[in-house]
């Protein structure tokens, strides 16, 4: 994967990629929409995978990486760190979950979810890495949104003092 204007940076999101992805997802069926998300975020909103089995978005991939620590946060550890977040997956109405523990396996499963017409999501289980991976890109939130809006054609909403508001 490499940097592109479609690809939208959330630092330290706490749980809110996914949800943000399956609403993406659900806006521009025709677009390919992968995510990728932590254990600790699932643990925090594990009712979003119910809202994915429920809706199963053909066109999101979902990158799930397990290595029980709550990263975004300085990596403190899991109440339940071995939970089979694969099976929870399933368990929640998600057709096509699976648990991958090597590199070559992920890239195998990486391959399979973009040829396939159905939702996936691959749990890349990995030990806790300290290092932080930096995105490509400065982190301007305001810059990363109007960037990412206009690369997926979203029409630009203007908020209004006392309600409403319009799209431009």
């Amino acid at each position: 994967m490499h940097h592109t204007p479609e690809n939208f940076y959330i630092e330290d999101a706490m749980g809110l990629a996914l949800p943000l992805a399956l609403g993406l997802a659900i806006a521009q069926p025709t677009r390919r929409v992968v995510v990728v998300e932590g254990d600790g975020a699932i643990l925090m909103h594990m009712g979003v995978l119910a809202t994915l089995g429920a809706v199963a978005p053909s066109n999101l991939t979902v990158l799930l990486i397990q290595n029980g620590v709550h990263a975004a946060s300085g990596g403190q550890p899991l109440t339940n760190p071995s939970l089979d977040l694969a099976q929870l997956a399933r368990s929640a109405g998600v057709g096509h979950a699976a648990k991958v523990e090597t590199a070559e396996n992920f890239a195998k499963a990486l391959r399979s979810a973009f040829a396939a017409d159905a939702l996936q999501v691959i749990v890349l289980a990995t030990e806790p890495d300290p290092n932080v991976v930096k995105p490509p890109v400065t982190l301007d939130p305001v810059l990363t949104k109007h960037r990412f809006m206009a690369a997926i054609g979203a029409p630009r909403y203007v908020p209004t003092i006392f309600g409403g508001g319009r799209f431009e």
